[in-house]
C-alpha cells in the first residue's frame, strides 16, 4: 500500500514514526503535505519520504496513492476528505471527525457515495492495556458487565503545544472526551441515553474544560465517563486513562502504569498490561504513541483483507453521536438519546 500524510504538526510526528515502522509490512509513505512547506520538507527529509507538498489538491492530482492519512485540525477534514474520496483514495481522518454532527455525517456520506473506505484514527481503544482489558472482558472472567467508570483526568498543560484549544467553544468533550466515550462503547456496548454536566474551570478557556457523563447502556449496564485537563491530582496519571469495571462475578481496575487488578471474593490478582518501549517512544507518552502505530496497522490490515476498519467512519459516528448527546444533555439538563446515522 502506498500512502500520503496531510499535516506534519505535533501529533503527526507519531504518525510519521509509525508509518516508518510499518514499511516492513508493505506500507510505503510516498508523500507528505503541510500548508507550511518548510515543515513538510523537514518531515520528508527526516523520515525518508520522497515528495513534499504545501497543497493537498495538487498532491492528490500528481501522486498515485492507496490511502491518505489526514492528521490536521478537525475544521479541515470535510474538504480534505472530499478531495481524497473523489479521487477514489481511502481516507484515515484524525479524530474528532468534524466540529459538529452534520459535518461528520457529511464526510461519511461523501466517502460512501464515492466508494472510498473511510476510517477514523480513534487510537485509545488500540492502546495495549485497553486491548488486553477488552480480551479479559470478552473471556468472561468478570461475568456480565453491570457498572464502569472510565476517566481521563489530568492537569497537564496541553495548551503549551496546542494553544488553539483555549479558543475552542467545544473543548473537553470533543477533544479527549470523545476518546473515553469510545472506550465506553468498546468495553460496555452501545448506549440508549446520556446525561452530562460540564464545567469551565479555567477562565482562559472559551469552552468547557471538564465533563462528567452518565451513560445508560442497552445491556442495562451504567458507566460514568469523565474527562478534564484542569484536574488537581497528585500523582498526575497523564496521559493514561483509568478504568474500573464491575461484573456479576468480580471487578477489574486498570490503574496508571498499565497494571490491572482483578478482584474476586476472597482475593486479588495483579496483571501487568505493559508492552516493551518502541525505539521512538518515551515515558509517559509511550502507551499513547504506540497506539498510533497499532491503529494504523489495524486499519491497513482490514483494508488489505477487504474489510471495513474497526473504527470506520460509520462506526465512529456512533461515538460522535455520544459526544453530541452529551452536549445536548448538558444544555438541557436532561438525559438525551444519541442520534443515529441511518435514520438521519
Amino acid at each position: 500500500m502506498r500512502g500520503a500524510l496531510i499535516g506534519c504538526g505535533f501529533c503527526a510526528q507519531n504518525h510519521l514514526n509509525a508509518w516508518r515502522d510499518l514499511a516492513g509490512e508493505g506500507i510505503e509513505l510516498v508523500a507528505v503535505c503541510d500548508r507550511d512547506r518548510r515543515r513538510a520538507e523537514s518531515a520528508a527529509c527526516a523520515f525518508g519520504v520522497s515528495n513534499a507538498y504545501d497543497d493537498a489538491g495538487q498532491m492528490l492530482a500528481t501522486e498515485k496513492f492507496d490511502f491518505v492519512d489526514i492528521a490536521t485540525r478537525m475544521d479541515t477534514h470535510t474538504e480534505l476528505a472530499r478531495i481524497a474520496a473523489e479521487k477514489g483514495v481511502r481516507v484515515i481522518a484524525q479524530k474528532p471527525l468534524a466540529p459538529a454532527w452534520d459535518e461528520a455525517v457529511g464526510i461519511v456520506k461523501t466517502a460512501r457515495a464515492a466508494g472510498a473506505p473511510l476510517a477514523v484514527h480513534e487510537n485509545f481503544r488500540f492502546q495495549v492495556p485497553m486491548r488486553k482489558l477488552k480480551a479479559l472482558l470478552d473471556s468472561g472472567a468478570i461475568g456480565a458487565l453491570s457498572w464502569a467508570r472510565i476517566a481521563f483526568r489530568t492537569g497537564y498543560d496541553i495548551y503549551a503545544l496546542q494553544p488553539y484549544f483555549r479558543k475552542e467553544k467545544r473543548l473537553a468533550i470533543l477533544d479527549v472526551g470523545i476518546h473515553v466515550l469510545d472506550l465506553a462503547r468498546f468495553f460496555v456496548g452501545e448506549v440508549d441515553r446520556v446525561s452530562c454536566e460540564t464545567q469551565r474551570r479555567s477562565p482562559l478557556n472559551a469552552g468547557e474544560d471538564t465533563a462528567t457523563m452518565l451513560l445508560c447502556h442497552r445491556s442495562g449496564a451504567v458507566s460514568i465517563v469523565e474527562c478534564t485537563c484542569e484536574a488537581r491530582v497528585d500523582p498526575d496519571p497523564f496521559p493514561e486513562t483509568e478504568v474500573v469495571i464491575e461484573g456479576e462475578k468480580r471487578s477489574v481496575r486498570l490503574a496508571p502504569g498499565a497494571v490491572a487488578h482483578l478482584v474476586r471474593p476472597g482475593g486479588r490478582e495483579t496483571i501487568d498490561f505493559n508492552s516493551p518501549l518502541l525505539k521512538w517512544t518515551e515515558r509517559p507518552w509511550h502507551v499513547m504513541q504506540e497506539s498510533v502505530l497499532l491503529t494504523q496497522r489495524a486499519i491497513a490490515a482490514a483494508w488489505n483483507a477487504g474489510r471495513e476498519a474497526e473504527t470506520s467512519g460509520l462506526d465512529n459516528l456512533k461515538t460522535f453521536a455520544l459526544a453530541e448527546a452529551a452536549y445536548a444533555a448538558a444544555a438541557s439538563g436532561r438525559a438525551v438519546a444519541p442520534l443515529e446515522f441511518e435514520s438521519y
